[in-house]
């Protein structure tokens, strides 16, 4: 079970900043080791390093929110999980993480989902699209888009984006063959006839890719 710092510091979850402050300040001040000569000294070091660190989570905006939603993750993942409860949970963190350009967050997610559910094509298609965030993560994002692609192969959403990132890589015989795809099973008919003609003209000289030239 997850820590309730709210808990420790005896605060409500609304509570703002400056009250999560001043709540600590007086905690602080009243278990401080020093206060606690001999044998009480050690468990007020102890308590102490629980209000310290729950201040430290709950004054980050970044760390506070991960730790709601670690508060906000149903308590059966920790024995017997509800597969699909917390398929469900994963995604909706990612989806969140991800419309906030919080990518780490975003991929750390989808990655949990799609080690939830590895046959659900949705899972991979976001880790992909999370991945594709970070040039050193292009070897998962290129990964996760061919297991979306492997899953469903006539969703043309799931294809394009494949072919667009292998494209942005450099991967021309994989992206022309996603395009193709794409085309196949419904994609936007234009842009991808246009990709199509733009790989054919550059595939015999090379190309630079998004991270580096192709080799």
């Amino acid at each position: 079970m997850a820590t309730n710092y709210y808990t420790v510091l005896g605060v409500a979850q609304n509570a703002t900043t400056d009250q999560v402050r001043a709540r600590f300040l007086v905690l602080a001040k009243e278990m401080h080791p020093d206060r606690f000569p001999g044998e009480g000294k050690a468990k007020a070091e102890e308590s102490f390093q629980k209000v310290t660190e729950a201040f430290n989570v709950l004054s980050n905006p970044m760390r506070r929110r991960e730790h709601d939603q670690d508060l906000a993750t149903p308590m059966v993942e920790q024995s017997g999980p509800d597969p699909d409860q917390l398929l469900k949970v994963y995604m909706q963190r990612g989806v969140k993480a991800y419309r906030e350009k919080n990518f780490p967050a975003a991929a750390d997610n989808f990655h949990r989902a799609a080690k939830t559910d590895p046959a659900n094509a949705k899972t991979w298609y976001h880790l992909g699209l999370a991945c594709s965030h970070e040039s050193r993560w292009r070897q998962q994002a290129l990964a996760a888009f061919e297991r979306a692609c492997d899953l469903e192969p006539m969703n043309f959403r799931y294809t394009q984006a494949a072919a667009e990132f292998f494209e942005k890589v450099g991967k021309t015989d994989e992206a022309e063959r996603y395009y193709t795809l794409a085309l196949k099973w419904g994609g936007s008919e234009e842009p991808i006839r246009a990709a199509l003609e733009r790989l054919k003209k550059t595939s015999k000289k090379g190309r630079s890719g998004f991270f580096g030239k192709a080799t």
